[in-house]
């Protein structure tokens, strides 16, 4: 038996690293059994069935300190959402929605504004970077034409793995070439007749970078849904509510229609963004429809 880290899976086949080996592997059917399906980023157990060739199987998958669904990696410690000015245009409620994701499995959280070159005037580039940093979040404008940022990336991968996730298009394998140009992933334009990016990144993997660094580059999406946050429980993932707790109605309060809310106090007060609340009160709907479309199906 030998472990190892699954560094890229593609059609029921697992490609696990060993030290300087790669070995390719199958997942036992225990696992099916069990509902679970081994993750790019996953610490696994392997036995060798043909040592020449590099076969093998897992046998064992260790206790992940994290897990992503979209995109599916495991074990990360930081995630660069990241999101282009222009081609296609900002999609705020798929931030916030991958932004509430990532606070749920307690990840680092960096923001990275990519295309910056294409915003002439700087003021989209300036109005998020205004939300953002004033709720607590650190945003990194990137151009990969002019290479601005592409060192400030770099640095926020040292000593950790990270995964780059957003839409489709933005940008993320472009900066992972910026940065080490041997990758040589593939890239493409914007789709003109639809406004998003077309997936140039097939499946998710796990790059080295230097000694010190693994990232992952994932599959690009355009939606994805939030399906097992409770109502009640949003609010804690848009983390600049905390500090406004004066509600009449307590922890009950939603921050929708109710009297006395002191979240919305701050919203008209100027102290909380509406593009953010206006996320906030999407993604809420969003939540209660799912709810309800479960009651219907269990009724």
């Amino acid at each position: 038996m030998k472990d190892g880290i699954i560094i890229k899976g593609i059609s029921g086949f697992y490609y696990v690293e060993v030290g300087q080996d790669l070995y390719e592997c199958k997942a036992r059917g225990i696992f099916r059994k069990k509902g679970l399906s081994p993750l790019v980023g996953d610490r696994v157990s392997i036995s060798i069935i043909d040592e020449y060739d590099k076969k093998g199987n897992i046998e064992k998958i260790y206790e992940r300190r994290s897990e992503l669904v979209r995109p599916p990696v495991a074990n990360i410690d930081k995630v660069l959402i990241t999101f282009s000015v222009k081609e296609p245009n900002p999609n705020m409620v798929l931030l916030d929605r991958f932004i509430v994701f990532s606070e749920k499995e307690n990840l680092d959280i960096r923001i990275i504004l990519t295309k910056i070159d294409l915003d002439t005037d700087g003021s989209i580039v300036d109005s998020i970077v205004t939300d953002y940093e004033r709720v607590g979040y650190k945003v990194i404008p990137v151009s990969v034409k002019t290479g601005q940022g592409i060192d400030q990336v770099r640095q926020e991968l040292e000593g950790c793995i990270s995964v780059f996730a957003g839409q489709s298009g933005v940008g993320k394998s472009s900066i992972l070439n910026a940065i080490e140009p041997g990758f040589a992933l593939d890239t493409a334009e914007i789709s003109q007749k639809l406004g998003r990016g077309k997936h140039t990144t097939r499946h998710s993997q796990l790059y080295k970078i230097g000694e010190n660094a693994i990232v992952a580059d994932t599959p690009g999406f355009s939606s994805f849904e939030l399906t097992d946050i409770e109502i009640e429980e949003l609010q804690e993932y848009f983390i600049e509510f905390a500090q406004y707790d004066g509600c009449r109605f307590g922890g009950k309060c939603i921050h929708k229609n109710e009297p006395s809310c002191s979240v919305k106090e701050a919203l008209e007060a100027g102290k909380i963004s509406e593009t953010r609340y206006r996320s906030y009160l999407q993604i809420l709907d969003e939540i209660n429809n799912l709810k309800i479309r479960e009651l219907r199906r269990n009724l």
